[in-house]
């Protein structure tokens, strides 16, 4: 019996597990990303240069390829102006790589204040959302080095969410929507969850089973996911999942953050120091969990319900 209990202790006790997600890493990867040095990553500035540049040494240190007919992680084009670029890292499938699942988070924020007499102007944007492309970086690296993704997976850094979803608008325009299983958006998991420590919220939960699956493959974890509880503030359309959920993508946002009581949202003071590093790491490891067996071919989630009633 004693045996049988420290087996399934043993199990269960691995299901959060990872030798990549450490809060090293999350640290290392947070404060660049959100440092003074990125000017707040407005895009179309040298701000989001750096970010862009940062992410790409990841990508290729991390042993990420090129997508498709790219010839580079930047996939580019032109929109207001503007000389726009995602940053796009893949990792080939098994035995379903013409199957992708996409995760994502949008690295832009809002630059650098303007016309202000404060001493800090630099919107660092460390919870929105160096957290999610930190997220973004560390699943790369984690399912890079377990190697045994059945299907393919795209890694993306989406550009401009804060001018109106203008990059992954541009993304859900150049692939085949069929071929994506599912998406996996992160956006502000810096801060405990209203539900408390170890949870998260899903965006859109009742327009796919895409939630459900995570919660299944969270059973026996001391980590939980519950369904958004701001439906008011309509987030599923506000985050860049939306842009492939509206093509029936079942594209999902991850988030920790209590939306009704941050006073850093799009605020100077969102900074590296406000974050809780555990919080970042637990829920970078949850969702490595909570997707594997849709990463893994065994799970494919419902087509989202694209209607915005």
């Amino acid at each position: 019996m004693f045996k049988q209990l420290t087996l399934f202790l043993l199990i269960f006790s691995g299901i959060l597990s990872s030798q990549v997600i450490s809060e090293e890493l999350i640290k290392s990867h947070l404060f660049a990303l959100s440092s003074d040095l990125m000017e707040g990553r407005k895009a179309g500035t040298i701000g989001i240069e750096k970010a862009a540049i940062y992410i790409e040494k990841e990508f290729e240190r991390i042993g990420l390829g090129w997508f498709g007919g790219m010839n580079s992680y930047r996939q580019n084009f032109e929109e207001r102006g503007l000389s726009l670029f995602n940053i796009v890292g893949y990792l080939e499938g098994k035995s379903k790589k013409n199957e992708i699942v996409v995760i994502s988070a949008h690295y832009d924020h809002l630059g650098i204040k303007k016309g202000g007499d404060e001493e800090d102007v630099i919107f660092n944007g460390a919870n929105d959302n160096a957290s999610g492309v930190t997220a973004v970086l560390a699943l790369a690296e984690h399912f890079s080095n377990q190697n045994n993704n059945e299907r393919s997976l795209l890694f993306v850094a989406f550009t401009a969410e804060e001018m109106g979803l203008l990059g992954s608008n541009y993304f859900g325009k150049q692939i085949n929507s069929k071929n994506i299983i599912a998406g996996i958006n992160i956006e502000m998991i810096g801060k405990e969850s209203p539900f408390g420590p170890k949870t998260a919220w899903i965006t859109g939960f009742d327009r796919s089973d895409f939630g459900r699956i995570i919660q299944q493959n969270l059973i026996g974890s001391d980590y939980k996911v519950f369904p958004d509880p701001y439906v008011n503030f309509n987030l599923f359309f506000r985050s860049d999942n939306a842009s492939l959920a509206k093509l029936g993508v079942p594209s999902h946002t991850f988030s920790t953050s209590p939306m009704d009581k941050d006073l850093d949202y799009h605020k100077v003071s969102d900074e590296a120091k406000t974050l809780d590093l555990f919080t970042i790491s637990e829920t970078i490891k949850a969702i490595a969990a909570g997707v594997k067996s849709i990463i893994s071919g065994a799970d494919s989630p419902t087509r989202v319900s694209i209607s915005e009633n």
